[in-house]
């Protein structure tokens, strides 16, 4: 237990919705809960609804800046020395580079930068403690490290998102009257990592509902929205009926966990979907689909809650498994009942809370006694020489038209695809060891 009342600053990438977002603002509110001061700097966006409800202080930085921004970092620097502040939390790469340089030198506070992502930006300060969400990535990135790579698996609120939450007036903003098995999908509708899996489901949806009672509910907005709702109306009419609703993006999607009967999703949806008690589809790239089983909770403990196929065609991975749960209501209980108990014992908020406080004593002792300045100083210009040369790379991308906007989840795409799916390499070694 931590002792020492600290005085933290917690910056999300920006305050639109997002699972590294919402992590970001539910743990500074249970880090605060256990008695520290916590404050979230984030420019304006949806989610300063959340901060405000929560009861945390909001410092606005602004929306039309460079990423990372020099401003920005001199702002946090200012509120390090005026209101001694002990902790800069950075959440993904810019806020990381931006909470270090707040921090530099180290010796009056510490920084610590979180990556949800699926890759860890090369250029970060090779001091500055990690905080990642898997063991995969965990092990990654510390090969290369001398800083402490920390693990927290993105957490959930077991207590606000549970079974039971009530459901009627989100049916009837929707039209959504009880009788379909009802699949749901809660993500946002963009063209990286998110787009081929909703569309896959949408697409089955279409076609098993011709001879099954299924509906699936999308709940989720972004630039690829057009997309799914031409899919959408196709899927309709394959059915016959209103098979796959849109919903559009709610702020507070908890009545759509949980009127589920059956999850879609990766990351942090994945992981509210099993505090709903709901049997999860885990959704990837490539086609990969797999169900949450015990025989499979090793592969998603280890990778994440994700994968990537073999690019044979999701649609026959995902078909399947929909038809066997939608006739067999015991199995769900049965699934739903094991996410509900995973939850509470592994990704339970307040557990990640206890784990994010001892990572912050550790990183403010280790500045207090860290590096010297002339190693501080070196770390510093590499970095710098790091995001220029990748944002040169991605200028010229962009001038090619190559450009992907989730870079660093597209560079470990590539990397598995050369070296075969988490599953297959998963299977690879069990091979080994048999």
């Amino acid at each position: 237990m931590i002792r020492d009342r600290l005085n933290v600053l917690v910056y999300p990438h920006d305050m639109a919705m997002g699972g590294s977002q919402l992590n970001a603002i539910e743990l500074a509110a249970a880090t605060r809960d256990l008695g520290h001061q916590v404050t979230v700097v984030g420019d304006d966006g949806p989610l300063v609804r959340l901060v405000r409800e929560l009861g945390l202080r909001h410092i606005p930085v602004s929306s039309a800046r460079r990423r990372p921004s020099p401003a920005v970092a001199r702002q946090l620097r200012r509120l390090v020395h005026e209101e001694a502040v002990d902790v800069v939390h950075g959440y993904e790469w810019p806020p990381g580079l931006e909470a270090a340089a707040a921090a530099f030198p180290l010796g009056r506070a510490a920084a610590v930068c979180t990556v949800m992502s699926m890759s860890v930006a090369p250029f970060l300060p090779r001091s500055m403690p990690l905080v990642v969400g898997t063991r995969a990535i965990q092990e990654r990135a510390a090969a290369g490290r001398p800083g402490p790579v920390h693990l927290i698996e993105p957490p959930v609120d077991v207590v606000a998102n549970a079974p039971g939450h009530p459901v009627t007036a989100f049916r009837t903003a929707h039209d959504l009257a009880p009788g379909p098995v009802e699949v749901v999908v809660v993500c946002r509708l963009v063209p990286e990592l998110k787009l081929e899996g909703v569309l896959t489901a949408v697409d089955v949806i279409g076609e098993l509902a011709r001879d099954l009672p299924l509906r699936l509910t999308v709940v989720g907005d972004g630039t690829a929205r057009a997309t799914v709702e031409e899919h959408a109306a196709k899927a309709n009419a394959r059915a016959g009926r209103r098979a796959v609703v849109l919903t559009g993006e709610i702020f507070d999607p908890r009545p759509a966990y949980a009127m589920a009967d059956i999850m879609l999703g990766m990351g942090g949806s994945a992981l509210r979907s099993l505090a709903f008690g709901r049997p999860l589809v885990v959704q990837g790239e490539k086609g990969f689909w797999e169900l949450l089983t015990t025989d499979s909770v090793g592969l998603f403990l280890q990778q994440g809650w994700y994968g990537v196929g073999d690019g044979s065609g999701g649609a026959e991975q995902l078909a399947p498994i929909l038809r066997a749960l939608a006739a067999d209501q015991t199995r769900r209980n049965e699934l739903g009942a094991y996410g509900r108990r995973l939850a509470d014992e592994r990704f339970s908020l307040a557990r990640a809370a206890v784990v994010q406080e001892e990572i912050y004593a550790e990183a403010l002792a280790a500045a207090r006694s860290g590096p010297s300045r002339a190693r501080q100083s070196a770390e510093a210009l590499r970095s710098m020489a790091g995001v220029t040369a990748h944002k040169l790379r991605r200028r010229y991308r962009a001038l090619r038209g190559t450009r992907a906007s989730e870079d660093f989840n597209q560079v470990t795409l590539a990397r598995q695809a050369a070296t075969g799916s988490p599953t297959e390499r998963n299977d690879r070694t069990e091979s080994r060891r048999r």
